[in-house]
């Protein structure tokens, strides 16, 4: 099973430039926060999370088409090395996202984008984000304009339908999903981002319910 350390490992064999590394974190705190909402392996999901983008700054215009044979080749399990291979399903990858693992990791990929850019702007950067305000600037798509909101909402869309099927298209018609996953974010100690300071600190209350 891939565990932080070796996660931490392989990225440094291909990451360098901060703000990949930061967006890394992110991604990976979020994926801890969702297994704990699943019940599953915190540090599994955080270490898939920190490992998605392995092959984006050498090749970001071919990203993920350099991932699977190396990373099998160090010893990454072949359903871990899918699960990253498919956050990037109908972008740069035709692997669909099947588990909750997988669902979570597409979604969050491109919602901490938004949330990293809402806590820019936030003196106490995410300790204090509410829901609300969140949804004002996810609505308001001048804001964060790189991040894709349709790749949120599609993804919030494939993990309702996995856990609630009757609530498919409430997801796929309004922000309902993404409510369901920015509350899956809080939890309780989790360490996060200060995305003003560009510093990891211990997040003990997430505000985002």
């Amino acid at each position: 099973m891939l565990t932080l350390e070796r996660a931490r490992a392989l990225n440094d064999t291909m990451i360098t430039q901060e703000h990949l590394k930061i967006h890394a974190l992110n991604v990976s705190y979020a994926m801890g926060a969702m297994a704990r909402h699943f019940g599953e392996d915190v540090e599994h999901w955080e270490a898939i999370g920190l490992l998605h983008d392995y092959d984006y700054e050498k090749y970001p215009d071919e990203h993920l088409r350099h991932t699977e044979a190396p990373l099998l080749a160090a010893g990454v399990d072949p359903d871990e090395v899918r699960a990253i291979l498919s956050h990037g399903y109908g972008i740069c990858t035709d692997v669909e996202p099947v588990t909750n693992l997988e669902k979570s990791l597409f979604t969050v990929d491109e919602l901490t984008g938004i949330i990293q850019a809402c806590a820019r702007m936030r003196p106490k950067g995410i300790t204090d984000l509410e829901v609300k305000s969140f949804m004002k600037k996810f609505k308001d798509k001048k804001f964060a304009a790189k991040c894709d909101r349709a790749l949120v909402l599609k993804g919030c869309a494939m993990a309702v339908r996995f856990t609630a099927p009757g609530k498919i298209q409430q997801a796929a018609a309004s922000t309902g999903g993404l409510i369901h996953f920015l509350k899956s974010i809080k939890t309780a100690n989790t360490p996060g981002i200060d995305a003003a300071q560009h510093q990891i600190v211990s997040l003990p209350h997430l505000h985002l319910i």
